[in-house]
């Protein structure tokens, strides 16, 4: 049996126990290496729900997670029992329109692991033990921590964020929000070769963290850069951040929404226009999982500071306890055992 963490409804967290599932053709069981605690997550635990996705039955979150293999199926090949491997949570079918369009992020039929999109819900991956598809796992044989490795879906959010930036060689890049998110939008945008990374956060710790990751500066909010900004990535979900981000970008500039915004809120519809503003979205990831997977195994992008704390599942409530402090955490990971 293995323990897994199984969200009812909001703050309705237990530890549960499962049957391991033996792998099937082309599928790998793994063993739980380290596992993130996300901003989804924590919706789904406070609140029941993240966006548009609602809890409606027993649910097991979690899609940031690295692992060891314990088991193979026939025909698998790309990995072998004993290694340590990242974990892509997307399974995109590979056939409908944004798929063959190279958007496989946007999938119709995505089966994304941790999300309560699809009814019946799939299980995520806050479990001791767990099965998923060859191709979705990445063999990682260089001296990095299991828990390094499992920051590689944050920061493909961060690159990809980056990716629908547009070109960034030499420019200035403000970060609202400095987060998990925000501070792997911060490393994507140096490894991008932005010439000023600037991050806004009301927390001083959230601030000193974005300093240690890369930024230049970071400050409670935008008001000493107003219209300095060629790109401005909303990562906080906040309204708030995106009124800093529409005040402190240039004529011209390029917005970025990465962060969750509530459902409705007053939007400045003609400051786009006559500003001739890009407002664009971000939806996880696509390609750059592996982009990001090999920037960890280089640690060209160095994560170790982001991560907090490892707690184990049996502790799952103490572990989204302290991941919703945000004065004493950033990224909160379970772990076996």
């Amino acid at each position: 049996m293995s323990l897994a963490c199984t969200l009812h409804g909001p703050l309705q967290l237990s530890v549960e126990q499962l049957a391991p599932v033996e792998p099937a053709a082309g599928q790998v069981r793994l063993r739980l290496g380290a596992g993130g605690i996300c901003g989804s997550d924590l919706h789904y635990y406070q609140h029941g729900r993240a966006g548009a996705f609602a809890i409606r039955a027993p649910f097991v979150p979690g899609h940031e997670a690295s692992g060891v293999v314990e088991a193979v199926g026939a025909g698998v090949t790309r990995v072998r029992v004993g290694q340590k491997v990242a974990v892509n949570p997307a399974h995109p079918c590979g056939a409908c329109p944004a798929c063959r369009a190279g958007r496989s992020n946007l999938c119709e039929q995505m089966v994304f692991l941790g999300s309560a999109a699809i009814f019946p819900h799939l299980p995520g991956l806050f479990r001791e033990q767990f099965v998923v598809a060859e191709s979705q796992l990445t063999a990682v044989i260089e001296d990095v921590s299991l828990g390094e490795i499992a920051c590689a879906e944050p920061l493909s959010v961060g690159l990809h964020a980056v990716h629908r930036a547009g070109p960034l060689l030499g420019a200035t890049v403000l970060v609202t929000g400095a987060g998990t998110i925000g501070c792997m939008s911060v490393i994507a945008a140096r490894l991008a070769g932005a010439g000023r990374v600037l991050c806004s956060d009301p927390s001083e710790r959230a601030r000193d963290m974005a300093l240690t990751v890369g930024a230049d500066e970071a400050q409670p909010d935008t008001r000493s850069w107003q219209g300095q900004v060629d790109v401005a990535i909303e990562a906080a979900g906040h309204p708030a951040a995106l009124a800093g981000c529409l005040s402190a970008v240039r004529r011209g500039a390029r917005i970025v929404q990465v962060g969750t915004l509530p459902p409705e809120l007053p939007f400045p519809a003609n400051d786009i226009m006559t500003r001739e503003l890009d407002y664009v979205g971000a939806f996880r990831a696509d390609v750059e999982f592996d982009w990001a997977v090999q920037a960890i195994r280089s640690r060209r992008a160095d994560v170790r500071q982001l991560i907090s704390a490892q707690i184990p599942i049996s502790e799952s409530k103490a572990a989204f306890d302290l991941a919703l402090d945000r004065s004493r955490s950033t990224k909160v990971q379970l772990i076996p055992g």
